[in-house]
């Protein structure tokens, strides 16, 4: 390869948020990088970017996210120094992504999608038939408070924000008997011990893209963008399409739960999705299969078969500041 590549003296910087998780997926799309093109780690500069949603979450730890703002809320302040080449590439869990990027960013890389499930923790409980009536779950999802009340109307739901680290003390003080972190977070963190079951996506559909890692360029950045096609994963650019194809559709600022999990069999694509009322006393549910190469049409399609199901009740639950 010919392009001038990343050296101690003049380091590529990757822009991340500071928590344990988030520069955790920094460093692998690092060490990607390093063996995709054999670099040292010190042609590498991971730069800790804190973001708007960092400070105002922790000011109002306790109230529920869309309360404080929650457009580009994780996501801002590292798109600013994307634009201005503060940082060279931008490191996100794709679950967070807004479904549009500012002008003069793209986002075209993906890695290797890790599990896409989500892990239901409680202390002698192995999954939600286990918890008796009134049981206090903690979650700050919007989508996970909707499917639990929706599938366990008889359990109490309370806010319960942090990383994973302070969700699982807030379990261990007692905050609450239950909560539900994403696998792929565990995984990545390295967090096997944690006692843990697996939600089957037929019991609790995943957010979209959940489990992803998305890496944001400048658009006209050709030098990076032939790096990053180096450790670019196909397969999770086609379900993500569909996936977020299916959220935009939706129209991505309203606060209406959703879940989406596209799947890949050799050529063909199965999009599943499901949408619900905050207070998860309605649900709507469909899938949609069909050639992986019209993955975007696929999960538009879905989006709007749901909403002529939903009907109008469906807006009915938007964010009027969206």
């Amino acid at each position: 390869m010919t392009q001038e590549l990343p050296t101690p003296a003049q380091p590529l910087k990757i822009g991340t948020r500071g928590s344990p998780l988030a520069l955790a997926q920094a460093y692998e799309t690092r060490a990607r990088l390093m063996a995709a093109f054999d670099l040292p780690e010190a042609a590498f500069e991971v730069v800790v970017i804190r973001t708007t949603g960092d400070d105002r979450a922790m000011i109002a730890a306790d109230r529920p996210l869309k309360e404080i703002g929650n457009k580009g809320l994780f996501t801002r302040e590292i798109e600013e120094q994307l634009l201005s080449g503060g940082i060279d590439i931008a490191v996100h869990s794709m679950k967070d992504m807004p479904t549009e990027q500012p002008a003069g960013l793209v986002l075209d890389c993906y890695l290797p999608r890790e599990d896409v499930r989500d892990a239901f923790i409680a202390p002698g409980a192995a999954g939600l038939a286990d918890l008796a009536p009134g049981t206090v779950v903690g979650t700050s999802s919007l989508r996970r408070r909707a499917q639990l009340l929706n599938r366990r109307p008889d359990l109490s739901v309370v806010e319960f924000r942090g990383n994973l680290q302070t969700r699982l003390k807030k379990l261990d003080d007692g905050v609450a008997a239950a909560t539900f972190l994403a696998m792929a977070g565990l995984n990545r963190m390295g967090m096997s011990d944690v006692p843990m079951t697996p939600m089957s996506p037929d019991e609790m559909l995943p957010a979209v893209a959940q489990g992803a890692i998305g890496i944001e360029r400048r658009s006209i950045d050709a030098r990076i963008a032939a790096m990053l096609s180096a450790i670019h994963d196909a397969p999770t650019a086609t379900r993500l399409a569909a996936e977020r194809s299916f959220l935009a559709t939706l129209d991505g600022s309203c606060e209406t739960p959703i879940a989406a999990l596209a799947e890949l069999s050799d050529d063909q694509l199965r999009l599943r999705g499901e949408i619900l009322s905050p207070d998860g006393s309605a649900s709507w549910a469909d899938e949609i299969s069909g050639p992986a190469t019209q993955a975007a049409v696929l999960g538009r399609a879905l989006a709007r078969s749901l909403l002529d199901r939903a009907g109008p009740e469906f807006f009915a639950w938007r964010d009027p500041q969206g």
